[in-house]
């Protein structure tokens, strides 16, 4: 399988800050936003990776990932040169994907919860059709939402409605086979001009393809793309590392835990950082 990471859009939502940076490149707390999307690829065991972006940044995702050669995994990168929807991303990576499985994920979602690796590495192993997550928010109108049955079979899906059929968010993470290209290529495009995910999950639900997973109590989903969310995510991540002592989405120590680069490797990149506390943090996994 491979994964896409979505790092695309102008961020006019959080206008001024990223009017001179791309969204993904803001912090949250002590890494790139784009960390924390990119870690949940790695541990779904995904090493071959598309980065999608806008075409004024490529050199700073170059200077910041490079080809990702030193965290044990490959990184391309696409230009998207205007927002076209979430769908395009698969038109954008037709060539990358190929004729392989994708999971894509948003860049501006951070995801933690226990058991999460164990969830994204059986769906990638055996997805058939595609698979979306569920997730219980007080205000589904904000989102897509996923209605379902007792059985967890999926009954529809609605784009932010004015009556939602239920209190379950749709997150920005989705796993696909490779029929994914040829069913975006026959989407239109929305009242907004875009391509909509939700339009390319329908295709999937009507052929009885789609399965929702539920992300229960104990799992954190935060969007990152408002100055809320942003603030948010960044008080729930260095509240969690404080009082754990472990870090969330610390790329350099999935690389290690997968079995993509080894203690020496790991070791180097620790020195780099050894002024920092995230330097002090990778050294101690050495020990």
């Amino acid at each position: 399988m491979k994964g896409i990471l979505l790092a695309g859009g102008s961020g006019s939502k959080l206008y001024p800050i990223t009017q001179a940076v791309s969204k993904q490149l803001l912090p949250i707390y002590d890494k790139p936003m784009i960390y924390y999307p990119l870690s949940v690829l790695m541990l779904a065991g995904i090493r071959n990776i598309l980065i999608i972006r806008n075409p004024e940044y490529l050199s700073w995702y170059e200077r910041l990932l490079g080809n990702g050669s030193r965290i044990g995994i490959s990184v391309q990168y696409k230009v998207q040169e205007k927002p076209r929807g979430l769908a395009d991303a698969f038109i954008v990576g037709e060539e990358f994907i190929g004729d392989t499985p994708v999971c894509l994920v948003l860049g501006d979602n951070v995801f933690f919860g226990q058991g999460f690796r164990e969830t994204l590495q059986s769906i990638s192993k055996n997805i058939q059709g595609a698979a979306i997550f569920g997730y219980y928010v007080p205000n589904p109108k904000e989102y897509g939402v996923v209605e379902f049955d007792k059985n967890g079979t999926v009954i529809s899906l609605e784009e932010k409605p004015k009556e939602p059929k239920s209190s379950y968010a749709v997150p920005g993470l989705y796993f696909y086979n490779a029929s994914v290209v040829s069913y975006a290529k026959t989407l239109k495009p929305s009242q907004r001009g875009e391509l909509e995910i939700t339009d390319l999950n329908r295709l999937y639900l009507q052929r009885g393809e789609l399965k929702v997973h539920l992300l229960g109590r104990g799992f954190a989903w935060l969007d990152t793309g408002t100055y809320e969310g942003l603030a948010n995510a960044a008080d729930f991540v260095r509240t969690i590392q404080k009082r754990t002592s472990l870090y969330i989405s610390c790329i350099e120590e999935v690389a290690y835990r997968m079995g993509f680069i080894n203690v020496d490797q790991l070791q180097s990149i620790a020195e780099e950082y050894r002024q920092t506390e995230y330097g002090a943090y990778l050294k101690s996994i050495v020990k």
